[in-house]
């Protein structure tokens, strides 16, 4: 196997897409449904995730739509993003969720119902999340996550452990990226609206093994409690080892200035 192929590997586990499209007719084929009660796109994503919101929107995908996030790792590098592709767009200050949302208005002449700002990382994306759509009297028996591929997997298993019985839980990760070999180097094989550079998409993809880990250093129930369980196949396991003798430390560590926080309404 090349580099490309344990990126792909990796790629492929975290960026879960339950659907091969986000449709109507997809949702219904596989769930019995036309409609889900809400779909969230979360801040972490990068932009092409407000095109797959937009395109949702558009088609009447859902009820309601969210978008989740205030500030954490990757927010800094979505101002800058859209600083950059749009100059006209200040985004100093703002929340992932703000500047989505200022997205959605100015480039697809849309917005979503709710916006939760206040969030800094995966697990409080999914409490904020759910006390929002319950102080909204939202119902949510069915409910289509968006997040960043890197991170998709491991929000479906937030979700999973504070979702109600029998909620229908939907994937559809922001995008699907696949790379190649070229001249020796992994390489993109199509272009992604806002991709991270692949150093940088590697470094999320393996910092997100150790989360997804059911074990005492992991996220999981026998760990840190943050998650739901999560299965990890072995031929993941293998990729990730692999990986780790070409790119090393790079393995994304937890940064403390994006730990939980109380919500406002929580505050004294």
């Amino acid at each position: 196997m090349t580099v490309s192929d344990h990126i792909n590997t990796l790629g492929a586990f975290c960026g879960r897409r339950d659907l091969p499209r986000l449709s109507a007719e997809a949702l219904f084929e596989k769930y019995g449904i036309r409609k889900a009660d809400v779909f969230v796109l979360f801040g972490g994503s990068i932009l092409a995730g407000g095109d797959v919101l937009a395109q949702a929107i558009r088609d009447k995908i859902a009820d309601k739509y969210v978008i989740v996030g205030g500030a954490g790792h990757t927010t800094e590098t979505l101002r800058e993003r859209v600083r950059t592709e749009y100059p006209e767009m200040e985004t100093a200050g703002l929340a992932e969720a703000e500047i989505f949302q200022m997205y959605l208005q100015r480039i697809h002449g849309c917005q979503a119902d709710y916006l939760e700002t206040e969030s800094t990382n995966c697990g409080n994306n999914i409490t904020f999340l759910i006390d929002l759509l319950d102080r909204n009297k939202v119902s949510w028996k069915s409910i289509i996550l968006c997040q960043d591929a890197s991170m998709q997997n491991r929000m479906d298993a937030g979700l999973r452990k504070y979702a109600p019985e029998g909620t229908t839980i939907i994937n559809f990760a922001a995008y699907s990226a696949r790379l190649q070999e070229t001249d020796g180097q992994p390489e993109y094989t199509s272009k992604i609206h806002g991709m991270w550079e692949i150093d940088r998409y590697v470094n999320l993809l393996m910092g997100e093994i150790p989360r997804l880990s059911d074990n005492p250093n992991g996220y999981g129930p026998c760990g840190r409690g943050f998650i739901a369980h999560v299965d990890i196949p072995a031929e993941v396991l293998y990729s990730f080892d692999e990986l780790k003798k070409i790119y090393g430390g790079k393995t994304r560590a937890a940064n403390p200035a994006f730990a939980d926080k109380p919500k406002k309404s929580d505050e004294a």
